[in-house]
Formats: structure tokens, sequence, C-alpha cells
């Protein structure tokens, strides 16, 4: 199976791995009070950059990741690597990590 990515990145997931980027965090409260960033709670919201090329069963059989690039997803909230690449923050998880997608 070939590695499918939304644009060129230097970091490939393998197997049963998604690259993510969590969704931004509103900053301004209703009431006009901007959070710090040391007051943003990590988001489990993200959307999917990248993914591996899915597990193999013992039988041979190969499964398919559950989710596409450009889904939105909730993950579990301490899930996954952090990683930096070219200035950007992302999240290596597991697809087991992926709660849901966001329709």
């Amino acid at each position: 199976m070939a590695q499918h990515t939304a644009k060129k990145i230097a970091l490939k997931p393998l197997g049963n791995r998604v690259l993510v980027k969590r969704l931004e965090q509103e900053e301004t409260l209703k009431g006009g009070i901007i959070l710090p960033e040391s007051a943003k709670k990590k988001q489990e919201s993200a959307q999917v950059i990248a993914i591996g090329t899915g597990t193999t069963t013992p039988d041979g059989k190969h499964l398919p990741l559950p989710v596409q690039i450009g889904d939105k997803i909730l993950m579990d909230k301490y899930s996954g690597q952090e990683v930096t690449i070219e200035d950007e923050e992302f999240v290596i998880l597991r697809s087991d990590d992926i709660v849901a997608i966001i329709n």
C-alpha cells in the first residue's frame, strides 16, 4: 500500500499510526477575556494530516485505517507523541487512540 499524505511533510506514519494537527482553541471567552497560552487545555479534537498503511492480521489480511486525510477526529486526551515539524506542532497516535470522527 502507498503512503497517503495531504501535503509534503517530512514524516510518514507507519502501520496503524496517524499524524494529526490539534485544532486551535478559542483564545477569547464569551465575556471578552483572553486566555494566555498556559491556561489553555489541550484539545482532544484534531485534523488528520497523514496516515500509515494500516495493519495486517495474523492470517495476512490487510486492514485499512478507519480515517482518511482531512477527517476531523476526537482522540484520547493524553494519547500520542507530540512532534515538531518545520515549526508546526503535530501528534502521532495509534488509530486505536481515535475515539470518533467528527462529521
